[in-house]
């Protein structure tokens, strides 16, 4: 299976759209210049394209496998998880000093995207690593930074989170592991964990848990856990390994997708000989959980973007190749057969497709960005982009990962027949993409975590700030003789907005409206700020082409000379479709804004009146 990629709308968002060179020109980030971020990218690619792509049907076919008590993953993940880690691209974006790559998250999150598309399966134990060795990082004694962090983001060991149990699953405030001290920061723990992506497997030596537990007086809730490192292997003080730590694989789960990917039960302390450290405090570990989740929620919805791109690439290019029925302007019926990519519904479908996957990376890309300005900058400055950070995570999480399944549905709607059956990509990346709705929270809990604590953080001035670049993108543009139109779908889209939070604000009954209607908000939330970042890009895509045009004179008004130009020129082809994606955007994906507005200010009860 190839792996195919949209390389130049990721370069577009870096090196042409976001403001780039303000994080460049930081301290922090002065030794690489675009030239050097071009050439890391291209060779990720490549790396993603020649090692990753190739393992990816073969490990969705034979699985990871659980044997004697082991997690056994295909062989053929063995040489592409040591290329990817030989690479230094786990650790990507982490502190040169402890073993990273340092690049911008901005750049690490296109590595990313190659790493996903190309596999996700294997791109989950990847990237797993890299989150545990940043909550080290980040809460972890100098011993631990030097014991853990350069292993983890080098790929020598792998990491997970452990948070979920059998007794409770999003509520995690009902965690009964249980650590008991024995000595100076050091505690027996025993419990079970369920649902651990890559709790177990054979790619590297030694894997470090991040597990939640509770100590024996703490109070009940997420108030009373604390967060504590377990190795599956004790670790000896100079770094090296030395005895199992009594950690143990129940079981592997089957799933509908990302087989490769092995879902664990973990026993924690079954013959009474586990013993882990604590990270932090005491009391303190959701906190910082919340670290490792919130970048997993991150990443989560980079996965299904990046998924749904390369679904959307193959439904095209099949599109272009597979010839069935005549092109609707020939009446003639002897007429010669068409690509189906000639056929009005199919180019619907795949537009549709184009401009959500463009819409998603733009809502990441510039997500990502924030994470850069809120390193690099100080005071106001940085209370805002960090703001925008935290803001924005459950949507990218939510919206990319709902809206990243459906583009897979409509992928496999292109191949026809074809795309139920297992000749073709389409039907493993729509049930690769149906887990990430699910997992890291489900995306109800992202609504509501937007809606009961983001939308009101920072006295609003997050939502505020962003809705006014809305505005500001629609007054720019709606005079304008070709986005005009799909300004004022966004400016009525953001007007039914602004009106449903108002009111949400005025209502004694806003809490029980927003329970049932916050994933319906968040939706809306998401389309709006996502079609006024595609405004941007098409304004600027426009900008490009006109250049190009004129450079090559081409005459715009004679619509054959001109398509057939665009047919010859990749660069005039692409900033056209930019355009065309945003239009199509605006028309049929953020309208849908005003439908879920009438629902919500109907306030309708039927959601609590229901029997069931």
């Amino acid at each position: 299976m190839d792996y195919k990629d949209d390389l130049r709308d990721v370069k577009f968002n870096l090196f042409e759209w976001l403001p780039l060179n303000k994080v460049l020109a930081s301290e922090r980030y002065s030794a690489f210049e675009r030239p050097d971020l071009e050439m890391i990218l291209d060779e990720a690619l490549k790396l993603a394209q020649g090692e990753l792509a190739p393992t990816n049907e073969e490990g969705d076919r034979i699985g990871a496998r659980f044997v004697d008590g082991k997690v056994i993953m295909p062989e053929c993940f063995r040489k592409a998880y040591q290329t990817v880690a030989a690479g230094g691209y786990i650790g990507a974006s982490a502190d040169p000093e402890l073993g990273g790559m340092g690049l911008p998250d901005s750049v690490g999150t296109a590595v990313n995207e190659f790493i996903m598309g190309a596999n996700v399966a294997l791109g989950l134990t990847l990237i797993l690593g890299r989150g545990t060795g940043h909550l080290i990082e980040t809460f972890g004694t100098d011993e631990m930074k030097s014991l853990y962090c350069e292993k983890l983001y080098s790929g020598q060991w792998g990491g997970t989170m452990c948070l979920t149990e059998p007794g409770a699953g999003s509520d995690v405030g009902a965690s009964k592991t249980r650590a008991v001290k024995t000595g100076e920061g050091r505690y027996k723990i025993t419990g079970e964990k369920i649902f651990i992506t890559s709790g177990d497997h054979d790619l590297a030596p030694n894997i470090i848990h991040a597990v939640l537990a509770r100590t024996p007086d703490a109070p009940p809730g997420t108030k009373g856990l604390s967060l504590f490192i377990v190795p599956k292997i004790r670790i000896k003080p100079d770094g090296s390994l030395g005895e199992p730590n009594d950690v143990a694989v129940g079981n592997i789960e089957h799933k509908l997708g990302i087989h490769g990917s092995p879902t664990c039960a973990m026993v924690f302390g079954a013959n009474d000989g586990c013993e882990g450290v604590i990270l932090g405090e005491e009391s303190q570990g959701m906190t910082e959980m919340f670290q490792m989740m919130n970048a997993a929620r991150y990443e989560v919805g980079l996965q299904n973007m990046a998924v749904a791109s390369t679904a959307y690439q193959h439904a095209l290019a099949y599109a272009k190749e597979r010839l069935q029925g005549k092109h609707f302007k020939d009446r003639s019926p002897d007429g010669p057969q068409v690509p189906i990519v000639e056929h009005p519904d199919v180019r619907r479908m795949l537009l549709t497709q184009m401009s959500y996957v463009q819409a998603m990376r733009a809502l990441l890309y510039f997500t990502a960005w924030s994470m850069d300005m809120a390193r690099i900058t100080e005071g106001e400055e940085r209370n805002l982009h960090q703001g925008y950070l935290e803001l924005l995570t459950p949507i990218c999480k939510a919206w990319c990962t709902d809206w990243g399944v459906k583009v897979a549905d409509l992928a496999v709607q292109c191949f026809g027949g074809y795309g139920y059956t297992m000749e073709y990509p389409a039907e493993q990346y729509l049930r690769d993409a149906r887990i990430a709705p699910i997992y890291e929270g489900t995306n109800g809990i992202q609504a509501l975590d937007l809606c009961f604590r983001k939308l009101r953080m920072q006295d609003g001035k997050p939502i505020k700030t962003l809705l006014q670049r809305v505005a500001e993108a629609v007054q720019d543009n709606v005079t304008d003789t070709e986005l005009g139109a799909s300004a004022m779908h966004l400016g009525a889209a953001l007007k039914e907005l602004t009106s449903v939070m108002n009111m949400l604000q005025s209502r004694m009954d806003a809490p029980l409206i927003m329970l049932s209607n916050a994933v319906s908000l968040l939706d809306m939330i998401g389309h709006v700020f996502a079609g006024s970042l595609l405004l941007e890009q098409a304004v600027m895509a426009r900008k490009r082409l006109s250049a190009i045009c004129r450079e090559k004179d081409v005459d715009t008004t004679d619509k054959k000379a001109y398509h057939a130009f665009l047919k010859e020129n990749g660069e005039a082809q692409f900033y056209h479709n930019k355009v065309q994606a945003a239009v199509h955007f605006m028309h049929r994906g953020v309208p849908l804004v005003l439908a879920e507005a009438v629902a919500i200010k109907t306030a309708e009860p039927s959601v609590y009146d229901v029997s069931f």
